[in-house]
């Protein structure tokens, strides 16, 4: 079953009593969208702050977007409605980056979790209706299992290259080291390689057909049987790419703490230029 469902599924989907549907909008420059989100949203969506609901916050070497922990995340699913059994489908408007977090999350702790693909963009170019109200439910019951399984640590992010690949999904001129807009040094994980986020989706921010994003992944060494990772700036658009290889059937795990952390940690050897280093 795949991980996406269209604006016309989602619109067949709103009369079930079991679907919750959850508003993530954000970005790095524009954390909390809750304003754009009472401008029109799906009927019935519960609005998410990223910030606060998905991730915690601490000192700068845990990174900008630390994992929340189960007890706050299965506060946040009651919150938003969620019961047991119930299937949970994110949206955002930011390509998918917002929801692609809450399903990695979700979908750890047992939620059966699903992305609208292309967003609340998609939505309106379907010319379905939207709603502004902020919409409040009634408490959920869910219960969560644990999650960071599907995680790596700092230092084995330090240690991937070495038996596996570690993917570095950030804008290649990051990944590069020529600018570094949110953190404090340039550059990559040594060993990683670049393979942004963007190269999995269309014009339209929807997801590429199955056999191109194999063959993305193909193309820097993914193959069965090899253990893969990402990171990004601050564990968000990793999630996206974790979203996607599910998708495509490859296990991919995520380092949360990302390029945040890790330029915030004293000692950690940084690589720049097109090669891994």
């Amino acid at each position: 079953m795949s991980n996406f469902v269209s604006a016309a599924e989602l619109h067949d989907l709103l009369s079930d009593p079991s679907v919750r549907v959850i508003d993530v909008r954000w970005s790095l420059d524009r954390p909390d969208g809750h304003g754009e989100y009472l401008s029109g949203h799906v009927p019935g969506a519960v609005f998410v702050p990223l910030h606060t609901e998905l991730a915690t916050h601490g000192a700068a070497a845990e990174g900008r977007h630390p994992l929340p922990s189960v007890e706050k995340l299965q506060a946040a699913a009651r919150r938003w409605g969620v019961t047991q059994g119930d299937t949970v489908i994110a949206y955002d408007d930011s390509k998918g980056l917002g929801a692609a977090r809450a399903w990695w999350l979700l979908r750890q702790a047992g939620v059966d979790v699903r992305v609208l693909d292309g967003g609340i963009r998609a939505w309106k170019a379907a010319g379905f209706e939207l709603a502004t109200d902020y919409v409040v439910v009634e408490e959920g019951d869910v219960v969560l299992e644990q999650i960071g399984e599907d995680a790596i640590s700092i230092d084995e992010a330090a240690a991937f290259p070495e038996s596996g690949i570690l993917l570095d999904v950030r804008a290649a001129e990051r990944y590069r080291g020529e600018t570094e807009p949110y953190d404090p040094v340039a550059g990559h994980i040594p060993g990683a390689l670049n393979v942004p986020m963007a190269a999995h989706l269309d014009a339209d921010g929807k997801i590429l057909d199955a056999d191109t994003l194999r063959q993305t992944f193909a193309s820097v060494g993914v193959a069965p049987g090899i253990p893969v990772a990402a990171y990004c700036g601050s564990g968000v658009t990793a999630a996206h790419t974790a979203l996607v290889a599910d998708e495509v059937g490859i296990a991919l795990k995520v380092y949360p703490g990302s390029w945040s952390q890790w330029s915030n940690t004293p000692g950690r050897p940084v690589a720049t230029g097109v090669q891994p280093g």
